[in-house]
């Protein structure tokens, strides 16, 4: 399967989110690509939109992974203190 056959599930700003996303996704076993504004790397611009990347999922994944999101979004996978 090529990756313009892949669904976005998010979208968000910057570099620093995109890595902790696309790892958080890949540790819980779906592959994720993400795609968007070039001026984010040659330029470092985050603001109005420039840095608006996508994050993309197989399609069979899209349902797991926007689960996982919701999840995060909630809380419900934050560790405690005492973790």
């Amino acid at each position: 399967m090529t990756t313009d056959q892949w669904r976005v599930v998010t979208t968000l700003q910057g570099s620093i989110e995109e890595n902790q996303l696309m790892a958080f996704l890949e540790a819980n076993g779906i592959p994720a690509r993400s795609t968007g504004e070039a001026l984010r790397h040659t330029h470092s611009m985050t603001m109005d939109g420039l840095g608006r990347v996508e994050i993309l999922v197989p399609p069979d994944l899209v349902d797991e992974a926007r689960d996982l999101l919701q999840k995060v979004e909630s809380g419900a996978l934050r560790l405690d203190d005492e973790d």
